[in-house]
């Protein structure tokens, strides 16, 4: 596996990173593991005092954060921005609620007394994506760390300053040796670290197919694992939805970081009496966003991760067009350097369509039209994913209602507000299982234990 930074908006190769041997891999397993087992009798006070300090950094150092970022995926320099401003708010959400997330909680048997109890498991394993650089490590390491665990992370192969830059982070921050840890290894060398005993869970963000392959390898080591593995969230339009509203949170939900999210708006459902206006909107806005340097903070609409990913997206496209799709707007690169698409809009993409089953990871939409809110519903759990999805209308009671109904992980009534620190974040079906964020984010690898006091004889 090659680790190289390439600047998506001009194709440049910025820098290459030779990955790890299996000693230097080893070493770094032992090191880990050594720091567990002094890290798991810290205070909750003590582990707070290294995620607080870490969140500060990241603060500082926004500006520098977040050019790494953009020069290495893409991503428009004030989104990157938001990013880093992010993560430091997760990571101090965590040292400030985890003692109280895990605190011992007193159960009522009818015998005795007794409590169940939060307690580390050992070293974890995170394998993270390349589409949020920052936000993807702090959302493991805020919860994790605090819970008294140690982390190994493998970022992805495209963004080792970004991955380099974070471990500087938590290491200037104060932590101990081990504690956090990047690992530049391949994907043979990961799936040796599933396997390693020293390794107790894992978690991944990603693909399905790195979803199948690392549950898998998780499921044989009888660890725990948690996955979350990307969308096709509906955004549903109901007839009597603010358009202008709906409209500004479809481009959002569309565009932001170039459509490069797992829970952005990617089917756009749109009641039949309200389609036409919809779609006017819609396709004025997309072909008004300004192509650019993501660095400058006029642009509007940025190059895609990486050549590979334009490549791929483009014969996405192409295979939904000759399956039937009717191209509405664009499914061409632009014509410049860098790995730029034209937005896209796609309709008539019918249920033998291969991209009616597809995620497409970039600026591509689905435009479906149907007949009333029992209809939408319907298209809407008709998907292999389940991560998120949104509903547009004036009537509380309604958007509490097909919220309700839609099968996912998590649904929004009138806005696309897809992550907070304090909101439980993941899905179901092909999108994965388990929960990161909130107060379930810091419970995914914590052993929860019974202890049961009984003042009783013994058992004759």
């Amino acid at each position: 596996m090659t680790y190289q930074s390439v600047n998506p908006a001009t194709g440049i190769l910025l820098a290459r990173f030779a990955p790890l041997t299996d000693a230097q891999l080893e070493e770094r397993l032992a090191t880990a593991d050594g720091c567990f087992s002094r890290w798991k009798h810290s205070s909750f006070a003590d582990r707070a005092v290294i995620i607080d300090r870490a969140a500060a950094l990241l603060v500082e150092r926004t500006e520098d954060l977040a050019r790494i970022m953009t020069m290495e995926m893409g991503k428009r320099i004030a989104e990157a921005r938001a990013e880093v401003a992010f993560s430091a708010r997760i990571m101090t959400y965590y040292a400030r609620n985890a003692e109280r997330f895990l605190a011992d909680v007193p159960l009522h048997p009818e015998e005795g007394e007794g409590h169940m109890e939060s307690r580390p498991i050992g070293v974890i394993f995170g394998v993270e994506p390349w589409n949020f650089p920052y936000y993807q490590l702090a959302r493991v390491a805020g919860p994790h760390l605090m819970a008294g665990n140690a982390l190994v992370i493998k970022h992805s192969a495209c963004v080792p300053q970004c991955a380099m830059a974070f471990e500087k982070v938590m290491t200037d921050a104060g932590a101990p040796a081990g504690l956090y840890t990047n690992l530049m290894i391949s994907h043979g060398q990961s799936d040796a670290v599933i396997a390693d005993p020293r390794i107790k869970g894992v978690a991944l963000t990603g693909s399905v197919p790195a979803g199948r392959s690392i549950a898998a390898a998780a499921g044989r080591a009888l660890k725990p694992s948690s996955m979350e593995l990307g969308g096709a969230d509906a955004f549903i339009v109901l007839a009597d939805a603010d358009m202008d509203h709906a409209q500004t949170w479809a481009v959002w939900g569309r565009m932001f970081n170039t459509g490069q999210t797992c829970c952005a708006a990617k089917r756009f459902i749109i009641i039949d009496s309200v389609a036409d206006r919809f779609m006017a909107g819609f396709r004025g806005a997309l072909g008004a966003l300004v192509v650019g340097d993501p660095l400058d903070p006029a642009t509007t609409l940025g190059p895609l991760s990486s050549e590979e990913a334009l490549v791929g997206l483009l014969e996405q496209v192409d295979v939904a067009v000759r399956h039937g799709a009717t191209l509405v707007m664009g499914g061409q690169r632009l014509n410049r350097a860098g790995s730029y698409m034209q937005p896209t809009i796609l309709t008539d993409v019918a249920p033998d369509n291969p991209a009616f089953r597809d995620e497409f990871f970039g600026p591509v939409a689905m435009v479906f039209r149907v007949a009333d809110e029992d209809a939408a519903i319907a298209l809407a759990n008709d998907s292999d994913f389940g991560l998120g999805g949104s509903v547009f209308t004036s009537d509380p009671a309604a958007g509490r209602r097909v919220a309700s109904a839609v099968e996912t992980g998590m649904m929004f009534i009138n806005n696309i507000s897809w992550s907070d620190a304090e909101l439980p974040f993941g899905g179901i079906k092909n999108s994965g299982y388990g929960r990161e964020l909130g107060d379930m984010g810091i419970q995914q690898f914590v052993n929860k234990k019974l202890v049961r006091l009984v003042k009783a004889c013994a058992p004759a």
